[in-house]
């Protein structure tokens, strides 16, 4: 089988409200879907859920947009990928960093293509080249971005009887808010359930985060996400609370994680299957954090239904993930559980519903990806202009 050519397909996709945090300027739902045609007639997706203000510590990553993903993929990664067998998957993501610097989702969307058609053609599911499947659901954790505190206390108790077991707030923009929050999000909520807060690098020094976790800590708060930019001053809130510090935007590669481990600036590591540029390089990642004796999550940029489902199958070949997963549950209109545990769309791109059950989404075993495309809705919601 070889790589005949590879299509771009920028859409729009309609939220169910503002989902906002601390570092975004632009909406979610604006990314890239692709299609990696070969020459057996057999057809992979992939996405590019890309945003411009979503980078590394201190610029050393960069924003993506719909439109540079389309230059990159167009005029230098599908070249470069012309007549390549889709399966050797080393050798392609060789290819690709040979081609071009950079550009992780670009090349995340072209890895989930690969899995997508190579499965397709062994029938077999993406997961099962990956290292074949470690569990058969995926516990998710509903994120609430930033918003009014009663709007939030609403949402989440909608969540919790939608079977949800772990509730994700956003924050870092207003330390007084976010500590009100938290403690009236677990008034609401209960004992029970799991509280977790990501400040999106929001939190000005080491001292301010430190007083803010700590302020927290009564609420029983499962974990801080990325309270402030950079791995040295990471390092000291996490030497300073008892509150386990989860790395995110400080976490992309490999090495990442590993100057992570080397100087103990977090506790918890959350893998992407875009970041370090596929569900290939994200493995690697993984292998790190299990080394170290990190546990992971997946967490993502809210994907479509096709770049969701490349998170649900690195999940769920990946045993070091034992944190809810911040992943929607991806629902065309009109179909699947209804509710709002996971939903972060009006509609989708994709034919069916994933499978949702009491706060789990249960693994599909169809080959590849395990998704179709409604090709009316990709027509509807194609964003080229």
């Amino acid at each position: 089988m070889k790589i005949t050519n590879i299509e771009t397909i920028p859409i729009r996709l309609p939220t169910r409200r503002v989902h906002q945090w601390a570092s975004l300027t632009t909406p979610i739902g604006v990314y890239v879907i692709i299609k990696l045609h070969t020459d057996q007639g057999l057809v992979g997706l992939g996405e590019a859920p890309v945003l411009k203000d979503w980078g590394g510590d201190h610029g050393n990553y960069y924003g993506e947009t719909p439109q540079t993903t389309v230059h990159i993929i167009n005029d230098i990664l599908s070249p470069a990928l012309k007549g390549q067998d889709p399966s050797r998957f080393e050798t392609i993501h060789a290819t690709m960093d040979q081609a071009v610097k950079g550009y992780p989702y670009c090349k995340a969307a072209i890895d989930a293509a690969m899995y997508d058609v190579v499965g397709k053609a062994l029938n077999v599911p993406a997961y099962q080249l990956l290292g074949g499947l470690f569990r058969e659901r995926i516990p998710i954790a509903h994120s609430l971005g930033l918003m009014e505190i009663d709007k939030a206390v609403d949402e989440a108790l909608q969540a919790k009887a939608e079977g949800v077991k772990t509730i994700k707030l956003k924050g870092g923009v207003d330390q007084k808010r976010d500590v009100e929050l938290v403690k009236q999000i677990r008034a609401a909520i209960g004992a029970d359930l799991k509280i977790c807060v990501d400040a999106n690098q929001g939190y000005p020094t080491p001292k301010a985060a430190v007083k803010i976790i700590k302020a927290m800590e009564e609420y029983d708060l499962l974990y801080m996400e990325q309270p402030m930019e950079g791995i040295d001053r990471m390092a000291e809130v996490a030497r300073r609370v008892d509150t386990p510090i989860m790395a995110d935007e400080s976490a992309w590669t490999p090495q990442d994680v590993l100057e992570i481990v080397q100087k103990k600036a977090a506790d918890i590591i959350s893998i992407y299957t875009t970041k370090p540029g596929g569900m290939f390089k994200a493995k690697k990642v993984a292998a790190i954090a299990e080394a170290a004796g990190l546990p992971c999550n997946v967490n993502g940029s809210v994907e479509t239904g096709v770049g969701n489902a490349a998170n649900i199958h690195l999940a769920a070949s990946t045993g070091v993930v034992t944190y809810g997963c911040v992943v929607p549950v991806s629902t065309p209109k009109g179909k699947g559980k209804g509710g709002i545990a996971g939903i972060y769309y009006q509609d989708d791109i994709i034919q069916e519903a994933f499978d949702y059950s009491d706060g789990d989404i249960i693994v599909s075993s169809r080959p590849g990806l395990g998704i179709e495309l409604d090709e009316d809705k990709v027509k509807f919601y194609r964003a080229d202009s």
